[in-house]
């Protein structure tokens, strides 16, 4: 599991910003062509039947699929980066911290000026606490585990 500095995590909130807000609009997106559908599957139940332009339907479903598929595909950039995905309808992310000999996770929600939490991995959101200097120490340290995702 890669492990991240606190200045690491810190200068990729701007990417995973723009990465999670394609997520979070794919996601929308996917679910009002779903609720389209499901609208139409909802009106021909109540009336006993109907005429359906199949076009349509063929267009709603194909691009709730093609948005469904951008959310995976963006979910799946963040993976790669090794911060994990909490809660896409918040925006909220980890990141796997070094913090002794115990790896914790630096907690984050997009909106959020910056990195102001963590938390153990057992405690979950519910287990926030304030960042202190014991992150910040650590900065520029190359506390890195695994194999280091910098361009040579």
């Amino acid at each position: 599991m890669k492990t991240f500095t606190f200045d690491e995590a810190q200068s990729l909130l701007p990417v995973l910003d723009s990465l999670l807000k394609r997520a979070i609009e794919g996601k929308q997106s996917a679910e009002l062509a779903e609720n389209r559908l499901q609208e139409l599957i909802r009106r021909i139940y109540i009336s006993g039947g109907m005429k359906v332009d199949v076009a349509a339907v063929a267009r709603d479903r194909f691009e709730m699929e093609e948005h469904l598929k951008q959310v995976k595909e963006t979910v799946a950039e963040i993976d790669a980066i090794g911060v994990q995905v909490k809660d896409l309808d918040t925006g909220l992310l980890d990141f796997p911290f070094r913090l002794d000999d115990e790896v914790v996770l630096l907690c984050w929600r997009m909106g959020e000026p910056a990195i102001e939490h963590w938390h153990t991995v057992e405690s979950g959101f519910q287990g926030r606490q304030p960042v202190d200097d014991r992150f910040r120490r650590r900065s520029g340290s190359g506390f890195s585990s695994g194999p280091s995702t910098r361009p040579n």
